[in-house]
């Protein structure tokens, strides 16, 4: 416990919010990824969901944040059944992800090679983890530990790592390249592409600015490259797209945070319900139990059965009212009324 960092060291991290309804639509946003630095991005629903589920293992979730997160999860599903919210690749590293895939597609068993691992090639190497395309993925950086940190935390022993003195060999195999090498001039020469004998189609799709693959290396026969360019292009597309979406998002969450308001003004007066219920079964029983010496067995279980029904009629009649009470906030003016029909006062909390 002393190692652990103190809580309030957090603290600048994390915004306030005073106001439950200002609070939920923060959390509806940024799961849904109206508030990402890519719009839309679908990583972030999936972190909340693995916070979630963390939170239901240590049994640290009561009704209230249960029922907020799966309105959030519906909320999601609808966003992404109804809107183009999530169409496209927004961001570059998606978008190369989803270039590498269309251009493999006639391959058998796409072979990728990633070169150089900042921050572009990191996001490129966890989308390339999660697909399912390709059938290697290989890691290729000056630090080799940084290659091995990627692999081991995207996919472990699913990506495989070269050291960069070998790169030849790599660039030998790979059908598809991706360079993000940061460097003053090109590290991929058309005298270095040349020496590959390219017997088939390869690709190089250059991430990197300044470009780290020669402008002429596409002369060399069988080879195609792609540039920043061609690939902002297509992120910037999808991203109007998505940008585009963004007021049927909201109505969305309207739409789901006036549903949960409804919930957590039931909720308010679930204890008198149950307080209800538990007095109506209280006489129930003892009516019952007045007649019971005086009944065939056959008689006291329909005895049993019509009061029973009654009972349930009766205490659903009041429960819907109630519901709708508190769906037009009125429910503070029917609670003192309920609470001396049903003399709650006196009854037991139900366990």
């Amino acid at each position: 416990l002393k190692s652990r960092p103190d809580a309030l060291s957090f603290a600048p991290y994390f915004d306030l919010y005073t106001e439950a309804e200002a609070a939920t639509r923060h959390l509806f946003e940024v799961a849904l990824g109206l508030d990402a630095q890519v719009v839309g991005d679908m990583q972030i629903i999936s972190q909340v969901k693995q916070a979630y589920q963390w939170t239901a293992d240590a049994d640290a979730a009561g009704p209230f944040l249960h029922r907020l997160l799966h309105t959030i999860f519906f909320a999601n599903k609808r966003v992404q059944q109804e809107t183009s919210f999530r169409d496209g690749a927004a961001s570059m590293s998606y978008a190369a992800l989803e270039l590498v895939e269309e251009l493999t597609a006639d391959v058998a068993s796409p072979r990728v090679l990633v070169v150089g691992l900042g921050e572009i090639g990191s996001d490129v190497c966890r989308h390339l983890a999660d697909s399912k395309s390709f059938a290697s993925v290989t890691l290729c950086n000056r630090t080799r530990a940084r290659a091995e940190e990627l692999a081991a935390e995207f996919a472990p022993g699913r990506l495989r790592i070269v050291d960069f003195e070998n790169l030849a060999v790599a660039l030998r195999d790979a059908d598809v390249v991706i360079s993000s090498i940061s460097r003053d001039t090109p590290f991929f020469t058309r005298e270095l592409v040349a020496h590959l004998d390219v017997l088939s189609y390869k690709f190089f799709i250059d991430l990197a600015v300044p470009r780290s693959v020669a402008a002429d290396v596409e002369q060399v026969p069988g080879v195609l490259v792609y540039n920043v360019d061609a690939i902002q292009s297509k992120a910037s597309a999808a991203l109007e797209m998505r940008l585009a979406a963004v007021p049927q998002v909201q109505a969305l969450i309207t739409e789901s945070l006036l549903d949960f308001a409804d919930w957590s003004r039931e909720m308010l007066v679930s204890p008198l319900i149950q307080r209800m219920k538990a007095g109506l079964e209280q006489m129930r029983q003892q009516e019952l139990d007045r007649f019971q010496k005086k009944a065939t067995p056959a008689e006291v279980k329909l005895l049993d059965e019509a009061t029973r029904a009654f009972m349930q009629k009766v205490l659903k009649q009041h429960v819907l009212h109630l519901k709708a009470a508190c769906r037009r906030d009125e429910a503070d003016q029917l609670l003192p009324l309920l609470t001396d029909l049903f003399d709650l006062e006196r009854m037991p909390q139900p366990a």
